[in-house]
């Protein structure tokens, strides 16, 4: 992973030692809040409903066991002993005093870390495949050009008001696991036929108040020329987005109103003059940043599958771990592990301070000292022996991390909602508790399969319902919550934005609603190995709208 030069020090040291100047003068009185809010916003601090939050960047979702007892340490001493993973590959932390946050600040770039941008009007933290750099169906790890796109925009003097928050997610498989066509750029590295490397670039994706999917503008860019096209994009949206009204202010909302191929020409005019500019990326610029990334040296351990299939016959829990949790790596010897932070019942995406060390111990045990954040709220460690799997396992279960269910119906994605949002309509936390425990059963979940839930307590959709196979939006109509339900969303390459079914549903009904929908598909399946997005792209939303509504058209409009 990438290490700070002596610039990267100097550049986060400064920043903390602004902030403290900043932080004691809004304490004294010296400056109001109205004065300090985009000041705090700057470093990633936020005023929520009930205090302040901290938003800590985990850049493309990578990190250290040094950089994860840290952020044990800070869950343990300036906050309530957690910590919640987010949709952006970072961290959260909701009750931190102000007066303590530059002292936070300085413990977390004493191991690399920040929390500039991300927040405010400018590029946030840039996401990739949590599986960068092994798994075993990409054309190359994507991290490394995240990790340019990240020192050419931090504090960019041109792109730090844009109209309103830009967000770039980049993959490197045919498989998108970054969700980068909801994104505002989002960028598939691939090889052609002569080996070079180079990016699909889509433009104009994201999720909130309008929901869009992005649309394709640049069939293979060469990887070269990666910084110059991304800068014609942002100069053009910098240029044309619209700043009169917040809700109109994305990237999306310009490519609507404009049109591709006009707003294509645009950028590609700009580009044209910056194709030769000093934004070229030299190709040893390019070897000097991968080699930050180079894939640990990884022995053979051939009797891990001799062992594997013994320990998985003897114990049916841990069997279910390694079938759902443990995915194919470049070596064959080895295994990408998903410890999920969605226990039955439990809040998506929490981890305790105890968790989080315990993560940090097992990844130098067995992990060559690599972790990841995925966007779905989980932690992996990327390079694990199969030989390893079961002390793994064992090592993991006490602290409640064996939970079987990545990708199945309890794997819910959900944001903070009406618990600490100031922004949100409606609680999601307790809605995600309750389908948990619903479905919570190993033998209900291997029965429905594949079944991606995404809860947001508000339209500005920081739980990504609309990209959910089931997606739940919580609203406020009189002065109470309801749920409203959208079916057929993706976040994969087959991006797709969900259908609204119908009318909303109260709290202590909203449940019992999605079974009705799981239990419609599961009558409509044409097999087991019908999928239920693949099921309701089939039949559409009718039957849904039937099953839940009982052919009421008024509630189902």
């Amino acid at each position: 992973m990438y290490r700070y030069d002596e610039f990267d020090h100097a550049f986060v040291a400064s920043r903390v030692a602004q902030f403290r100047d900043q932080v004691e003068r809004r304490l004294s009185g010296e400056i109001a809040e109205e004065a300090f809010r985009p000041l705090r916003l700057m470093n990633g601090v936020y005023l929520q409903l009930h205090a302040y939050m901290l938003r800590v960047a985990i850049p493309y979702g990578t990190l250290n066991s040094r950089q994860m007892r840290m952020l044990a340490h800070i869950a343990r001493k300036y906050d309530r002993g957690y910590g919640h993973f987010t949709t952006r590959q970072n961290i959260q932390y909701n009750w931190p005093r102000l007066k303590d946050t530059p002292d936070i600040l300085a413990e977390l770039a004493s191991v690399e870390m920040h929390a500039i941008q991300t927040s405010g009007n400018c590029i946030r933290n840039v996401t990739a495949d949590h599986f960068a750099g092994a798994a075993a169906d990409e054309a190359a790890d994507p991290r490394p050009y995240a990790e340019i796109l990240r020192q050419w925009s931090s504090v960019h003097p041109e792109f730090s008001f844009l109209p309103r928050k830009f967000k770039i997610a980049v993959t490197g498989a045919p498989h998108d696991r970054a969700a980068i066509q909801v994104h505002d750029i989002g960028l598939h590295l691939k090889k052609n036929d002569k080996g070079e490397l180079g990016f699909d670039v889509y433009v104009g994706g994201g999720q909130g108040r309008t929901p869009m999917i992005a649309k394709k503008i640049r069939e293979f860019l060469p990887e070269e020329d990666l910084l110059s096209y991304i800068t014609a994009v942002m100069r053009v949206y910098n240029l044309y987005g619209r700043r009169d009204n917040k809700y109109k202010a994305r990237i999306k909302i310009l490519v609507h109103e404009t049109g591709v191929e006009k707003l294509s020409a645009e950028i590609e005019t700009e580009f044209n003059a910056l194709k030769n500019s000093e934004l070229k990326l030299p190709e040893a610029d390019v070897a000097s940043i991968a080699a930050y990334f180079a894939p640990p040296s990884l022995p053979a351990r051939a009797e891990g599958w001799t062992n594997l299939a013994a320990w998985k016959k003897a114990d049916p829990a841990f069997a279910r771990w390694v079938d759902q949790n443990v995915k194919p790596h470049k070596h064959p010897d080895y295994g990408m592990v998903t410890i999920s932070l969605k226990p039955i019942g439990g809040i998506p995406g929490d981890a305790t301070d105890a968790q989080m060390d315990l993560v940090a111990d097992l990844a130098e045990e067995f992990a060559f000292d690599e972790i990841r954040i995925s966007h779905e709220q989980n932690i992996i460690l990327p390079h694990v022996a199969l030989a390893d799997l079961e002390p793994l396992y064992r090592a993991l279960k006490p602290a409640g991390l064996v939970t079987a269910n990545s990708d199945l119906i309890t794997d819910i994605i959900a944001c903070p909602g009406l618990d600490y949002c100031a922004l949100a309509n409606a609680r999601s936390i307790p809605v995600a508790q309750a389908i948990s425990e619903r479905f919570g059963a190993p033998e209900r979940q291997a029965e429905i399969g594949e079944l991606k839930i995404k809860i947001s307590g508000c339209i500005n959709a920081c739980g990504h319902h609309h990209v959910g196979h089931i997606g739940l939006l919580g609203v406020e109509k009189k002065g109470a919550e309801l749920y409203q339900i959208t079916l057929g969303g993706s976040a994969d390459e087959h991006s797709s934005i969900g259908e609204i079914i119908g009318r909303g549903f109260e709290p202590e009904k909203v449940t019992d609603a999605v079974e009705v929908v799981v239990n419609t598909y599961l009558g409509l399946r044409l097999s087991k190995d019908e999928t239920f997005l693949q099921a309701y792209r089939r039949v559409g939303p009718q039957p849904f709208k039937d099953a839940l509504y009982g052919g009421n058209t008024a509630e189902a409009a």
